[in-house]
């Protein structure tokens, strides 16, 4: 009987700990339970951009918030690659066309003041822009890119490659008098130049330069103070440097002068720094509510991305994760020499993700929508591995013939992606080393496995070239151009292959 008694006694008292314990940690378990959530969103996040920075598709830094705290930064990779000096959280980053949404929230605080109205002439503010377009044209226009202003000066107006010799005033001359693409409000066209004529607008209201006003009236206010306009002359701490990617190798891209492109694309600024305008934006902090909501109505369908722009933003619907299901976004992308960057706000859980890279081309969108299924418990996609860049690995430790096999194995596996660009690149690779005989064979294997596009052809040809092996290469050349009739290249290749042959 005694012992029977010890045993119940001791289950007893067992199950009264038990108990107490368990009230004693009721009031934590919101808590532990919100924490461990947390570690385990961080965690899942980590795991799929380390891989797409281990693939070569991420150099740069990351910022992810949920339900209005930050669940993720890091940077990963290097902000200037010569030094191996790495990406860092504040590490500063030129954002190119994320500098839309500052322009456009410094234009609608100058509605708010009374100073503009968005629906009158530009001429009203500008009296010497040209009539024949001022006069069609309003800053409601120069938001949503429907002014019918030409696209891109960069590249269709004939600017000095001193562009901070140039005021804005006299940037702004060389395309306003253009003709416009068509008439003002008929349909989105992304449009550099029409935000730059509102920086224009801006300084000539306020009285101020652009630099001076978006300090005053964004950055210091919400403590912002690793934000500012990016100046090549100016010793800017943290700066991350531009590279590009060529022949599988990363190289310095041009550390172009930014001036130019005043309230369009000349702002650098950090992950964290972009966390505080995010949460901002849910505030009246820069703006009443109800200017805030005329920043974020659907104003015109955006054609190029597939959803609608606003002032200075694109609204649109995202998939989440690899899911049917699709959620509301609001945010910016931008791209410029060495630099992307994708901004993307989620109000119905006060979420926001940010990716600054400083490698130029960048799976950007594709891990914006992984962490948007991880956000939301949904399923999502992890990085496919590029088939080509494993086969060089494979050639470097097993030799060519073991590389060239491992491809040929694997180019129907689902967790390996092709890409003919990336097989040429690893075949250059080799002949820019002076391995034309490997080069050769990485070509052949392009054209067995993209038996229908102009490049391989081309490609093995020049190395055949390279190799002495002329008929060859008089051969792929011809079959490139019957591919690509329009493959210039070919039509000089075969010319000089024939001064040879007589």
């Amino acid at each position: 009987m005694m012992k029977k008694y010890c045993l119940l006694h001791i289950s007893l008292l067992v199950l009264s700990i038990f108990l107490v314990c368990s009230c004693k940690g009721e009031s934590y378990s919101n808590a532990e339970n919100e924490n461990f959530i947390k570690k385990t969103k961080a965690k899942k996040i980590e795991e799929v951009v380390s891989l797409y920075s281990d693939y070569g598709g991420f150099n740069g830094a990351l910022l992810v918030s949920h339900e209005g705290k930050v669940v993720f930064k890091k940077g990963f990779g290097f902000a200037n690659l010569e030094w191996e000096i790495p990406n860092q959280t504040d590490t500063k980053f030129r954002i190119a066309s994320i500098t839309k949404p500052f322009t456009a929230m410094l234009i609608i605080q100058l509605v708010a003041e009374e100073k503009l109205d968005l629906h009158k002439p530009i001429t009203t503010y500008l009296p010497n822009y040209p009539k024949n377009n001022g006069e069609k044209i309003t800053i409601h226009h120069l938001l949503t890119h429907t002014s019918g202003t030409v696209r891109d000066y960069e590249s269709e107006l004939p600017i000095n490659k001193y562009p901070d010799r140039y005021s804005l005033v006299e940037l702004v001359k060389q395309y306003s008098n253009l003709p416009l693409k068509f008439e003002p409000g008929e349909k989105f066209d992304y449009s550099n130049a029409g935000y730059l004529t509102l920086a224009y607008i801006i300084e000539n209201i306020s009285g101020k330069p652009y630099e001076t006003i978006l300090q005053e009236n964004i950055l210091d206010p919400l403590s912002m103070k690793n934000t500012g306009i990016d100046k090549h002359r100016t010793i800017i701490k943290n700066r991350a440097y531009g590279h590009f990617k060529g022949f599988g190798d990363y190289f310095n891209d041009d550390f172009g002068d930014m001036s130019a492109i005043m309230g369009v694309g000349n702002i650098y600024s950090t992950v964290e720094d972009m966390f505080l305008l995010d949460q901002a934006l849910y505030t009246e902090k820069l703006l009443p509510k109800k200017y805030m909501d005329l920043i974020f109505t659907k104003y015109i369908l955006d054609s190029d991305y597939g959803g609608y722009y606003g002032y200075g933003w694109e609204l649109m619907e995202k998939p989440i994760g690899n899911t049917s299901k699709k959620i509301e976004t609001i945010g910016h992308s931008g791209s410029m020499r060495g630099f992307t960057a994708l901004f993307t706000r989620i109000p119905s859980s006060n979420s926001s993700i940010v990716f600054f890279n400083n490698t130029g081309r960048a799976f950007l969108n594709a891990m914006t929508l992984a962490i948007i299924g991880i956000l939301n418990d949904q399923p999502y996609d992890f990085p496919k591995k590029p088939l080509a860049l494993f086969m060089k690995k494979i050639i470097e430790k097993e030799g060519l013939e073991k590389g060239i096999l491992f491809y040929k194995e694997h180019k129907g596996f689902e967790d390996y992606y092709v890409s003919e660009q990336e097989l040429i690149v690893v075949g250059y690779k080799y002949l820019q080393d002076e391995n034309a005989e490997y080069a050769a064979e990485i070509f052949k294997l392009s054209t067995e496995i993209f038996p229908n596009r102009d490049n391989p052809y081309d490609s093995y040809a020049e190395a055949l070239m390279t190799l002495g092996k002329n008929k060859d290469a008089i051969k792929n050349y011809k079959k490139s151009l019957e591919l690509n009739p329009n493959n210039n290249n070919a039509v000089e290749m075969l010319k000089k292959l024939k001064k040879i042959s007589n």
